[in-house]
């Protein structure tokens, strides 16, 4: 019977090794046994945490109330198309047929 651990170190192809002090490995096996998980599993899960955390972080655009409605009023209340805009338009209708 295979485990979850067999399956994922099947689908796992990537490696990646890094340089520690002997105080920080010591923390992180402390932190792995007391999460029930190997230190391979923990470091890959707090790497994987913080990376999603830093890359939500960085995506987000957080505006004031002002901000927001600045930003819906312009989508909403957009000016018309000028000249340039509207032959881009055609050209790239005729282009694409769409």
């Amino acid at each position: 019977m295979q485990t979850s651990r067999d399956v994922s170190a099947k689908t796992r192809g990537a490696r990646l090794e890094a340089r520690i002090s002997t105080e920080q490995k010591a923390l992180f096996q402390q932190a792995a046994t007391l999460s029930a998980r190997t230190l391979s599993e923990f470091v890959v899960a707090s790497a994987q945490e913080a990376a999603t955390r830093i890359i939500q972080t960085h995506e987000t655009i957080a505006l004031t109330r002002e901000e927001q409605i600045r930003f819906v009023s312009a989508l909403l209340d957009a000016p018309a198309p000028n000249e340039r805009l509207s032959q881009a338009a055609q050209q790239y209708r005729a282009q694409t047929g769409v």
